[in-house]
């Protein structure tokens, strides 16, 4: 039995609206001083600002639960629940005044992703799910709406969306690129985060990422589920640690793993 999910998730979408206010001063400014992390991915003084100022809230109105964060890493909780964060997920798009770029709160429960929300500061979209409470999404004209995958069925006819070119060359699977762009009928490279947002509310069939950490996937799963399409790595498994993401729709799922499932030796 969950908890009652709704004080966490009303806070997650409060948190949204805080790290927004961090991030957009940043958005676009000459002055944006970039440095690269250990592993060479761009970070900016809005993706460690939003974080900080998340945990900050976070240990106010709920110190017992343990963080999980891009920039700063674990902090040990005592309750059953984890907030997972990506205060700038797309930071290369924040970089180059791309408004693609989005905030991703998501929250576990006894190992168990049950909250999510995706927020998009420089678009004034977001969505968001919890689960039992549905997906939903909004933007700046009119009021929430149900979020829904698509029910397309053929991968003749399905648009796939991916991150980068390069993400497929670095697992050594360009074969996996070449087949899903061949078989599908549009391709683009609507990338990170606002990919995945996009099945999620119903206007790309799949998307497809070969190279994920924790914190890009964890607040996608509840909204995906929720919007009744499914979230997995590669191998089909539910599981945010495996290093690589799909969101889509039960019609597509086999077809596209077929493609993506590493070929037995």
């Amino acid at each position: 039995m969950l908890p009652d999910l709704q004080p966490r998730l009303d806070f997650a979408l409060h948190l949204a609206d805080e790290s927004a206010q961090v991030i957009l001063p940043f958005y676009q400014s000459s002055s944006l001083a970039v440095e690269s992390k250990r592993d060479s991915s761009p970070v900016t003084e809005a993706d460690r600002g939003a974080e900080l100022r998340i945990r900050e809230l976070l240990a106010q109105s709920f110190p017992d639960d343990a963080i999980l964060g891009e920039e700063f890493g674990e902090k040990p909780g005592t309750s059953a629940f984890k907030w997972i964060l990506d205060p700038v997920d797309g930071t290369k798009s924040f970089i180059h005044g791309v408004p693609l770029f989005g905030t991703l709160i998501g929250v576990e429960f006894e190992g168990r992703m049950v909250i999510g929300v995706c927020n998009f500061p420089a678009l004034g979209e977001r969505a968001w799910g919890a689960k039992g409470h549905g997906a939903w999404w909004s933007t700046p004209h009119g009021s929430p709406r149900p979020a829904r995958v698509t029910t397309e069925t053929s991968l003749a006819r399905a648009v796939l969306s991916f991150t980068t070119v390069a993400g497929f060359a670095r697992i050594g699977r360009p074969d996996a690129f070449e087949a899903l762009t061949n078989k599908t009928s549009m391709t683009r490279g609507w990338g990170d985060c606002y990919g995945h947002y996009l099945v999620a509310t119903g206007r790309v069939d799949v998307m497809v990422d070969p190279l994920m950490n924790p914190w890009d996937a964890a607040a996608l799963v509840p909204i995906i589920e929720e919007a009744g399409g499914s979230f997995c790595d590669w191998n089909g498994e539910s599981n945010i640690y495996s290093g690589s993401g799909i969101s889509l729709n039960a019609g597509l799922r086999e077809p596209i793993l077929a493609i993506t499932r590493r070929p037995q030796a």
